[in-house]
C-alpha cells in the first residue's frame, strides 16, 4: 500500500525530504497511538499528502512533535507531524484500506479465496472501518462519504461497456479524495481553500485510479480480472492523455489555494505526480490502437520490427533508437558494406556480441557514458548470486539505481529504468525546491 507518490532523496532537497519523512512517520505514529500496532500496516505514501496539506496551510509550530528512535530511521529521533492533519490521514487510510481488503475478499483474490483467511480479513476490515470512523468523527470528518463512494464502485463497474470513457470508473475515487482534500482546509482554518482543494483532490483521485489500472493491466488480463481500461476499450495512449490532463488540472487547482508553506505540496502533487505517470507508462508510448505503430525505443537490428502487445508499455533498452524509414526496416548503420555474396552481404554488418554501439559519438552506456561501471553486455551476461550481491552493493553506494538510466541489473545484466529519471529538466537534487 505504498501508493503512487514515491519520492526519493535524489528528487527532493534535503529539507523537503525531511518534511516528507516527518509526515510519513507522523501518520505511522498516529495510527499506532490511537489504534494499535496492527493499524500501522495501512501507512502509505499517498495518505501522508493529507497531513502535508494541513501543515502547508498552517504555521509549522502547530503541527510537529519530537519522536524517539525507530529502526526505519536508523534508530534516530526526528520531528514528526501531529494533530488534526495526521489524524485525518490516519482516518482516510484506515477506511480505504478496509475497503480494499473487503474488495479482495469479495473477488476471492489469491490467499483471500481461503475461508479462514477471508474470515480473518473481514474482521480486520470491519475493525479498521470502525476505527477510521471514530477518528474522523473526532476531527469533524464524516467517513461515510468514503464508504459510500467505495460501495458504489461495483455498481459503476457493472454499468460500463466498450466505448465508454474510462473516467466513468474513477468517479468514486474522485469523490473520496475530493472530500479528504477539502477537509484539510477546515482543519487548517482556511475555509476559502476548500473548493480548489476539492478540485485538486478529485483530479488526483482520477489519476491515481487510472495509474493503478495501468500498472495492473497485464496481471488483470492474464487472470481475467476486471480492469477499467479493458472494460471500456481504452488504449494506453488515451489513458496517458487522461492522466496528463488530470496532472495539469491538479497543478492549476493548487494555484488557487493559499498556502503558508507550499514547497512540499507542490513537489508531491506536481513534480512527483508527473513522475508517477512516467513510471507507470514507461517512456514515450506511441502507436497504441489500430494505427501504424512506431518501433519500440531502443530497438536495434535489421528486419521487420518486433510485435508488441498493445497493453504492454515498452521497456527502454541501452541503445539509442536508429532511423526508421518507410518500409518497415531499419537503416543500416554507417560503415563499409560487404559485397553481395560475402558473409553478411545483403544486409547491415554484424557487430561482435560484446561490442558497445555508439550513436553520434555518444556512448550508449546510460547516463554518464563510459564513467559508469559495470558495462552493458550484448547479450546480457548474468552473474552468480554472491558476485551479483557485491555488484549490487557497489551500484547502490554509487547511486546507479537512481542516477544511471538505464542501469544493468546486478544479477541479470539486463537494462532497467532508473528510479529517478526525468527530473522535469531541473537540477536532480533540488528540482522541487522552488518558490512556486
Amino acid at each position: 500500500m505504498f501508493g503512487i507518490i514515491r519520492p526519493c532523496r535524489h528528487r527532493l532537497s534535503a529539507g523537503l525530504h525531511a518534511d516528507w519523512l516527518a509526515h510519513l512517520c507522523g501518520l505511522c505514529l498516529a495510527l499506532r497511538d490511537e489504534h494499535g500496532h496492527l493499524a500501522r500496516m495501512v501507512t502509505n505514501y499517498d495518505g501522508l499528502i493529507i497531513s502535508a496539506l494541513v501543515e502547508a496551510q498552517s504555521p509549522r509550530a502547530e503541527g510537529r512533535r519530537d519522536a524517539g528512535p525507530c529502526p526505519l530511521r536508523a534508530m534516530k529521533g526526528t520531528s514528526v507531524a501531529k494533530g488534526g492533519g495526521a489524524q485525518l490521514a490516519a482516518a482516510v487510510s484506515l477506511v480505504l484500506a478496509s475497503a480494499k481488503i473487503s474488495d479482495h475478499v469479495e473477488d476471492r483474490d489469491g490467499a483471500f479465496a481461503r475461508r479462514s483467511v477471508a474470515l480473518a480479513a473481514r474482521r480486520v476490515a470491519t475493525r479498521w472501518a470502525d476505527q477510521g470512523s471514530r477518528t474522523g468523527t473526532r476531527i469533524g470528518f464524516d467517513t461515510a462519504v468514503l464508504t459510500e463512494a467505495v460501495d458504489r464502485q461495483g455498481e459503476i463497474e457493472r454499468a460500463l461497456h466498450l466505448g465508454d470513457s474510462a473516467v466513468l470508473a474513477t468517479e468514486p475515487a474522485e469523490l473520496a479524495t475530493a472530500a479528504a482534500f477539502a477537509h484539510t482546509a477546515v482543519i487548517a482554518g482556511r475555509p476559502e481553500n476548500a473548493a480548489p482543494l476539492a478540485e485538486a483532490g478529485r483530479l488526483f483521485g482520477r489519476a491515481a485510479h487510472l495509474l493503478d489500472a495501468v500498472e495492473d493491466l497485464a496481471e488483470d488480463e492474464a487472470a481475467g480480472a476486471w480492469n477499467p481500461l479493458t472494460a471500456t476499450g481504452t488504449g494506453l495512449a488515451e489513458a496517458r492523455r487522461l492522466c496528463d490532463d488530470a496532472v495539469l488540472g491538479v497543478e492549476l487547482a493548487l494555484r488557487e489555494v493559499k498556502f503558508d508553506q507550499p514547497k512540499l505540496v507542490h513537489a508531491l502533487l506536481v513534480h512527483e505526480l508527473r513522475q508517477a505517470v512516467r513510471r507507470s507508462f514507461g517512456h514515450n508510448l506511441t502507436g497504441h490502437g489500430h494505427g501504424p505503430q512506431q518501433p519500440p525505443p531502443g530497438w536495434i537490428g535489421p528486419g521487420p520490427r518486433p510485435q508488441q502487445h498493445p497493453h504492454q508499455p515498452y521497456r527502454q533498452q541501452p541503445y539509442p533508437q536508429q532511423p526508421y524509414p518507410q518500409g518497415g526496416h531499419q537503416a543500416p548503420p554507417p560503415g563499409p558494406v560487404p559485397p553481395q555474396g560475402a558473409p553478411g552481404g545483403g544486409g547491415p554488418p554484424q557487430e561482435p556480441p560484446n561490442k558497445k554501439r555508439k550513436h553520434g559519438g555518444a556512448p550508449t552506456d546510460g547516463q554518464g557514458g563510459c564513467c559508469w561501471t559495470p558495462k552493458f553486455r550484448v547479450p546480457p551476461k548474468p552473474r552468480g548470486f554472491f558476485f551479483g550481491c557485491a555488484v549490487a552493493t557497489y551500484m547502490c553506494c554509487s547511486c546507479q539505481f537512481c542516477c544511471r538510466d538505464p542501469f544493468p541489473g546486478p544479477w541479470s545484466g539486463k537494462p532497467h529504468e532508473a528510479a529517478c529519471n526525468n527530473c522535469d529538466g531541473c537540477d536532480c537534487c533540488n528540482c522541487c525546491d522552488c518558490s512556486c
